[in-house]
């Protein structure tokens, strides 16, 4: 680790990794017992340093900005490369991204890490996180202090975060909705609706507008809700072959949340036909599954303006950039015959 480091100043790797440069000296060169945590947060650092590098950073004033998300990896490894594509492009000022990725964490965890990170030199935050009482109050406590917080694909507009980056998720639940009755028969039956957790207020909303549509445009449809796999594999899977059992007839889902791989390899595993899939996120392994056509539609929008987005609101907080209201990001319906996009 020592040699990596050496073409940063402990300065620059203690503000990265939000600890002092005490700590930091201690780690590089094994002087005394420091905790396994801290030594992989000084790792982390220096990786986020080297890509900020990689991805030809300029030299202006700095922002530390903690980036904090509670999603599967694969969803946080396609927001963490948009977030380094971007870093170059919001010259004259250098972003410095501190990533804090989490596929499962608790609420109260979360909060204590927004303060903590707020205490240690943010800047601002890109948040992904659940709508629960204690995080709109950790993003009201740093707000108060004078540090912007964006929220990033799933909103908590009841808090005092400065806005808000991502698809429009009622129209994309209309979307989906749209797509999904047309590929199917007209006879009455039921769809599922595939959530990764009822918390987060993103799918919430999605499986509001693809209700809606339902009921108004295709009544012969019913939506079952299947919740709390957070789109990690098991639980995902575990939740689908216990549905699969219950509905003998069920041949379509709506995925909101992820875990697609898992639904797929459900519905083989109980010998049952998924006649269509529609899913959310253009990630690796989405991509995948529409490679070998397992999966329908997948409804994305460009990570890459979402994250300029973010910036470009914390900048406006600090009054350094003026720019009109930023809207929705465009829904974007990718099928296996337009992947290349």
């Amino acid at each position: 680790m020592l040699d990596r480091a050496q073409k940063f100043s402990i300065k620059q790797i203690a503000a990265q990794a939000g600890v002092s440069k005490a700590t930091v000296d201690r780690v590089l060169h094994n002087r005394g017992s420091v905790h396994y945590q801290m030594q992989r947060r000084i790792e982390h650092a220096l990786q986020e340093l080297e890509d900020q590098e990689k991805n030809g950073l300029v030299i202006g004033r700095t922002f530390h900005i903690d980036v904090i998300m509670h999603t599967p990896k694969r969803f946080s490894d396609a927001v963490s490369e948009a977030i380094n594509a971007q870093l170059a492009s919001m010259a004259p000022f250098r972003i410095c991204p501190r990533f804090h990725l989490f596929e499962t964490t608790d609420t109260q965890y979360l909060h204590k890490l927004i303060l903590r990170c707020a205490e240690k030199g943010s800047h601002g935050f890109i948040l992904k996180a659940a709508d629960e009482p204690l995080i709109n109050q950790a993003i009201n406590q740093v707000t108060q202090m004078g540090i912007p917080v964006v929220t990033l694909v799933t909103d908590l507009p009841q808090s005092h975060r400065v806005g808000y980056v991502g698809m429009d998720n009622h129209t994309a639940g209309r979307t989906a909705a749209y797509l999904l009755s047309r590929w199917l028969d007209l006879y009455p039956q039921n769809v599922a609706v595939v959530i990764s957790s009822n918390r987060f207020r993103g799918e919430e909303e999605r499986e509001m507008g693809f209700r809606l549509w339902l009921r108004e445009r295709a009544p012969h449809l019913s939506s079952i809700d299947i919740s709390g796999g957070y789109g990690v594999y098991e639980p995902t899977f575990q939740r689908i072959c216990t549905m699969l059992e219950q509905y003998p007839s069920l041949q379509a889902v709506y995925s909101v949340g992820g875990g697609n791989c898992a639904i797929v390899d459900a519905f083989t595993a109980m010998g049952r036909t998924l006649k269509v899939f529609i899913g959310h996120d253009l990630d690796v392994e989405n991509r995948q599954l529409l490679a070998e056509e397992k999966i329908d539609a997948i409804i994305d929008h460009n990570l890459q303006i979402d994250a300029r987005h973010a910036f470009i609101h914390i900048l406006q907080f600090y009054k350094l950039w003026q720019t009109g209201p930023m809207p929705f990001s465009h829904i974007q319906v990718v099928t296996p015959f337009n992947l290349s996009y």
